[in-house]
């Protein structure tokens, strides 16, 4: 079982604007460049980039989402107490 995993993500408060860029992304949209557009989290200004860290260090939701959801495709909307997100996992070691 994955104890760390890398992943990017782009964060917005509303489920309706996670949708759309989940179409977005689905067309083939650059996922980096649409974190550094829309994300209202920090790591939005690194393409979305939450680097490495260990299962367990996020919100529970997300953290979910991470280690069960598919490697390198968009996954969401995933809903956390910080509003919505759309989160592609690089890898799970």
């Amino acid at each position: 079982m994955a104890r760390t995993a890398a992943a990017l993500h782009i964060l917005v408060k509303h489920e309706e604007k996670a949708k759309e860029l989940l179409t977005q992304l689905e067309k083939g949209a650059n996922f980096q460049t649409l974190a550094k557009k829309h994300s209202t989290c920090p790591s939005g200004k690194k393409g979305g980039s939450l680097g490495e860290f260990g299962k367990g260090d996020m919100v529970p939701a997300f953290d979910k989402a991470v280690f069960t959801g598919a490697i390198l495709k968009p996954i969401g909307p995933v809903k956390t107490k910080f509003g919505f997100h759309i989160i592609k996992v690089l890898y799970r070691t």
